[in-house]
């Protein structure tokens, strides 16, 4: 699996009602963290030289921080705050693009994951922020990634929902009042660069469970391990 860093990575959290869970093993299964389903990150294309700072899949994980966490004075460094939109689409391909991006020259780590946790929802209920940490380094990893300066941008090309997600939609269209969560996959490209003009390239993909209630704005809710195309 790939993270959003130069680093592999890594999901999972009950839905509630019967009706729901069915609609999701059909066409989510490999999607949101259902009956203990885990959750994200694949989608590999052409990787330059590596960056200097990459890790093994056990120092990518990273511990949650709580709630409390949640950032409210915007000390959130180079991550961008959520857009305010109510599609499901238009917002997960900007929540791929912040995952997709970072800069360790000039956010600490406690700041990058602030700044993520404020995409999630704060319905604890589906709330998988687990899958969206783990995606982060370690401390210590991001202190490496610090001494090469290491920073990536990233661009979006498409966003589409899955064809698994739109089936099962169709057979049972009221299933998705009862969350208003929606899987949609991204595609786009991240480009990486550290000390001494070093950089990289490539492409990616991510399947990612959105939650857009009527009249309200979206939020991030878990990040598939597969995409679904």
């Amino acid at each position: 699996m790939r993270s959003p860093f130069p680093s592999p990575s890594g999901y999972g959290q009950r839905w509630s009602a019967n009706r729901r869970i069915a609609l999701l093993a059909t066409g989510l299964a490999c999607l949101l963290a259902i009956a203990g389903a885990t959750v994200y990150f694949t989608g590999r294309g052409e990787q330059h030289r590596p960056p200097p700072a990459a890790a093994s899949p056990s120092e990518a994980n990273s511990p949650a921080p709580s709630n409390s966490a949640r950032p409210t004075d915007g000390k959130t460094g180079s991550v961008p705050s959520p857009p305010r939109v109510s599609d499901p689409v238009e917002f997960a391909k900007a929540a791929a693009r912040m995952l997709w991006s970072y800069d360790t020259r000039t956010t600490r780590h406690e700041q990058q994951l602030a700044g993520m946790e404020a995409w999630v929802t704060e319905e604890s209920r589906y709330s998988d922020w687990s899958s969206v940490s783990a995606q982060m380094p370690t401390p210590a990893l991001w202190a490496r990634m610090g001494d090469q300066n290491q920073r990536a941008t990233a661009t979006v090309t498409e966003g589409h929902y899955p064809s698994a997600f739109k089936q099962a939609l169709a057979e049972d269209p009221s299933a998705i009042t009862q969350a208003y969560i929606y899987a949609v996959t991204v595609t786009g490209r991240q480009r990486i660069s550290w000390s001494e003009g070093g950089q990289g390239a490539e492409d990616r993909s991510v399947t990612l469970a959105v939650q857009c209630r009527p009249s309200q704005d979206c939020s991030l809710v878990s990040i598939a391990p597969r995409v679904a195309p």
